[in-house]
């Protein structure tokens, strides 16, 4: 029985939300989720779902924060240019209509020192379109995945 997503939830990492439903989500590609299982020095059990790259186009009307992700200052700059601002979303839930959502884990390798942003999160807009378009992979950007849309 297939489920039917309703809507993606990005996770930054100072603990910010940005719930995007469907029909705001253009292009989207999420590369080779895994599973991976273990713990750490002791910790609970856990498992995984890294994926090995990430690309998304949300249209301009998705620029809002949803009631439930009010929080830390995203109401303040808008979604688009909070993503613009800081590379940081570290992972994303898949929600569907019914049952639980999944948790994928995007590629990260610290900018620098102070672990927040990720080398790999490149984020544009889109002067064509209006659309955002992020890309979040360790071998290519978003100028080299949309540069038709970003020209």
């Amino acid at each position: 029985m297939s489920r039917e997503m309703k809507a993606l939830k990005f996770y930054f990492r100072n603990g910010e939300t940005w719930t995007i439903e469907r029909r705001y989500i253009g292009d989207l590609w999420i590369k080779q989720i895994t599973t991976s299982f273990g713990r750490i020095n002791g910790s609970s059990f856990v498992e995984i779902h890294p994926c090995a790259g990430f690309k998304i186009e949300i249209y301009q009307e998705g620029d809002h924060v949803a009631t439930q992700d009010i929080n830390l200052g995203g109401l303040e700059l808008g979604m688009f240019n909070r993503a613009l601002k800081y590379q940081d979303i570290e992972k994303m839930e898949i929600l569907f209509q019914s049952g639980k959502p999944d948790m994928v884990y995007f590629p990260y390798k610290d900018l620098d020192t102070e672990g927040l942003d990720n080398e790999y999160q490149s984020t544009r807009v889109s002067e064509k379109t209006k659309s955002l378009y992020i890309v979040i992979n360790p071998d290519q950007t978003v100028d080299d995945v949309y540069a038709d849309k970003l020209d």
